[in-house]
């Protein structure tokens, strides 16, 4: 029997996992994302950077990037769930082998004359006095003491010392499957901390180029502010040679002090940024502001983007590997849950040593033992069996949804970047277009002011068409740069180095290391 049991222990129930199809495009959008005309950024199908963030050829965010992994509190917490994944793995697999306990016990012990061991004990007199009256016996029952059960036992002691050991057959694959489960539990747990590191990094890089954005916004507007301080000066002194009014020197004061107005908020946009990025590498608020304060310009995109191809995408995002392993995780808890309709076997053993004298504990007739297997098979459950299965296969088709909406919308985001990316580069043109003919219209007005042949009115009017269309333009070269952040984060790359795709990183060893420091 026992041998039959080892042989079946071969057989696992439930469906084998198969990588699901991802259904990527041969092609991202093609020549629906190509620019109409010439841009600076081109995008081309080779593979891309693992460390993207040092495309932009700005040596501070390369180390604010390179503190991410190691500072982030929230990755922090991923990799402590992480470690915690790869315990729960190791409690799971421990049910793979027998367990085996050991024991030891010294009791001094009496019973009592008016408990169970009395009736035992005047059974026992009851039949040793029908032995006496046939002449066959002395009619008495010695305790473990000497004395009779009726009047209760003297203490006594009691020695042993032995183990227990037993074993569950995995008949069905019921633990191999619980194992797998956990094997797939752990590579999510990996693969949406790398989501996390990734969406981090990412973030880093946008909160840095809005900084150097606004840094940019509030350099022009102070520059602004110069002139339009200039001009109030120039005007209150044509006022007092009769060659202005009243009304222009108000229209200039007006102008500095709506210059003015803009620089508080750009100010506070400034220190809500630098604040994010403090709080994203874990620091108290303001703490990089000594690092940070210096202004900058925006960091530049590339002249050439990789993107690399479709088909690597689902082995590249972290988000798409973390939806295939928890497809594999519920296929896996299937075979858990058809594995409880079949007999478990557990074989069971024990040896002991026992005896009333601690100098007899030793003797070979003072060994005890008992082995054999059990069988158990379910009979009624309720519908509880059934009904969990059911659960498990419902689950797995969930999860097998939820893969193709991720995969769907990664490839939609992708998409989105891609062309977002291509068009706001066609715009930059024209915004720098309309900033080089405001900055002529306003030489233009400002000369005819002078010679007396134009209104302080078009002066006013050339200089805050021309700050819009600074801040446009600053928002514009920010906002590119953003998108092509977007568009790496959107490519799933920027985890590789921190946290590789290796056996010894992301497979479960017979430990729960801590995670990557």
């Amino acid at each position: 029997m026992i041998a039959a049991a080892i042989l079946l222990a071969g057989c696992t129930v439930g469906p084998n996992f198969t990588r699901p199809d991802a259904k990527l495009p041969g092609a991202w959008c093609g020549a629906r994302c190509e620019a109409k005309q010439a841009v600076p950024s081109q995008t081309a199908p080779a593979p891309m950077s693992t460390a993207w963030w040092t495309s932009f050829n700005d040596p501070e965010l390369v180390r604010l990037e390179e503190r991410v992994a190691d500072a982030n509190l929230d990755l922090k917490v991923a990799s402590l769930r992480l470690a915690e994944s790869r315990a729960e793995r190791s409690i799971t697999a421990a049910d793979e082998y027998p367990t085996v306990d050991g024991n030891a016990s010294a009791v001094r012990e009496r019973a009592s004359a008016n408990g169970v061991t009395s009736i035992a004990g005047a059974l026992t007199q009851s039949t040793h006095a029908a032995t006496a009256a046939n002449g066959t016996g002395a009619g008495v029952s010695v305790s473990p003491s000497g004395h009779n059960g009726s009047s209760g036992s003297a203490p006594f002691n009691l020695f042993q010392a032995g183990f227990d050991a037993s074993w569950e057959l995995d008949l069905w694959g019921r633990v191999r499957r619980e194992v797998e489960a956990a094997d797939a539990s752990v590579d999510a747990q990996a693969d949406a901390r790398r989501d996390l590191l990734m969406s981090t990094m990412a973030e880093v890089a946008r909160d840095y180029i809005q900084l150097r954005g606004t840094q940019t916004d509030y350099a022009i507007t102070l520059d602004n502010l110069k002139a339009a301080k200039d001009a109030e000066r120039v005007t209150r002194e044509r006022q007092a040679n009769g060659l202005a009014t009243e009304l222009d020197v108000a229209e200039a004061a007006s102008q500095v002090s709506a210059e003015n107005a803009i620089l508080p908020q750009l100010a506070q946009q400034e220190d809500e940024t630098i604040n994010r990025l403090s709080f994203l590498l874990g620091q108290a608020p303001g703490a990089l502001r000594t690092e940070l304060e210096e202004t900058k310009p925006v960091p530049p995109t590339p002249p050439v983007v990789p993107v690399g191809i479709p088909s690597d995408l689902a082995r590249r995002r972290p988000d798409i590997r973390e939806a295939e392993a928890s497809l594999h995780q519920a296929t896996a808890e299937i075979g858990v849950a058809k594995a409880d309709f079949y007999p478990s076997i557990t074989l069971s053993g024990s040896g002991s040593l026992q005896a009333l004298q601690f100098s007899q504990l030793g003797n070979w007739s003072s060994r005890q033992f008992s082995i054999g297997p059990s069988i158990s098979l379910p009979i009624f459950e309720g519908g509880r069996l059934k009904a969990t299965l059911n659960l498990r296969k419902e689950q797995q088709q969930e999860a097998a949804v939820n893969y193709q909406r991720v995969v769907l919308s990664a490839w939609h985001e992708i998409d989105n970047s891609l062309t977002q990316y291509s068009s706001q580069q066609e715009r930059h043109d024209q915004l720098a277009a309309e900033v080089q003919d405001n900055q002529k219209g306003l030489r233009l007005a400002q000369a005819q002011y002078t010679a007396g042949t134009g209104s302080f009115l078009q002066v006013l009017d050339a200089e805050r068409r021309l700050l819009a269309s600074q801040q446009d333009l600053t928002d514009n070269t920010t906002q590119i740069s953003t998108t092509l952040v977007s568009l790496y984060k959107a490519l799933g790359g920027g985890w590789e180095s921190t946290y590789p795709d290796t056996a010894s990183n992301d497979k479960v060893a017979s430990s729960a290391q801590a995670p990557r420091s």
